[in-house]
């Protein structure tokens, strides 16, 4: 690897941090003082409300009988492993990229720790129209969202051909 990978990757490593932490304060904070199910409506298309997601994104394989936690758990570790590496290896002048990578990787550490801990994930975000709901989401899920995106404008940006972020 490069000398000063740390250094520069490491502004990248405190962005994953703060979204790990952020998520987590978030998802305590939801956890002490809501009941589970009940809403809390700040809008009419929009709510807090406690929920454990036993699955992975939308709820998928949340009935599966327990293995999904340790199947999903080992994802997000080599996934986040491989994020790290990615990051560490990222030529400096790759912000947008990089900035992409560490909310990923901080979204995927924040919902581990979760299934790691708790054996499920805390969704509390709720968006809706009229009866239409969708699943319920987190702060580490919106990282995850928010940088996927990134990664994908990236691409279609021709990020790749060299040109600086």
């Amino acid at each position: 690897m490069p000398q000063g990978w740390v250094t520069r990757a490491g502004k990248w490593y405190l962005l994953a941090l703060l979204v790990v932490v952020l998520d987590q304060i978030s998802k305590h904070w939801i956890s002490a003082n809501f009941n589970y199910g009940e809403p809390w409506v700040i809008t009419g298309f929009f709510n807090f409300t406690l929920l454990h997601n036993t699955g992975a994104a939308f709820s998928f394989l949340s009935e599966a009988g327990g293995w999904q936690r340790w199947f999903f758990g080992i994802v997000a570790l080599v996934v986040s492993m491989v994020l790290v590496v990615w990051l560490a290896r990222l030529p400096a002048h790759k912000r947008w990229e990089a900035c992409a990578l560490a909310l990923v990787l901080g979204g995927a550490i924040g919902n581990l720790y979760d299934r790691v801990v708790l054996g499920y994930v805390v969704d509390f975000i709720v968006v809706h129209y009229q009866q239409y709901y969708w699943p319920a989401f987190n702060i580490a899920d919106s990282a995850i969202c928010v940088g996927a995106a990134m990664l994908i404008i990236d691409t279609f940006r021709g990020s790749s051909s060299g040109q600086e972020d």
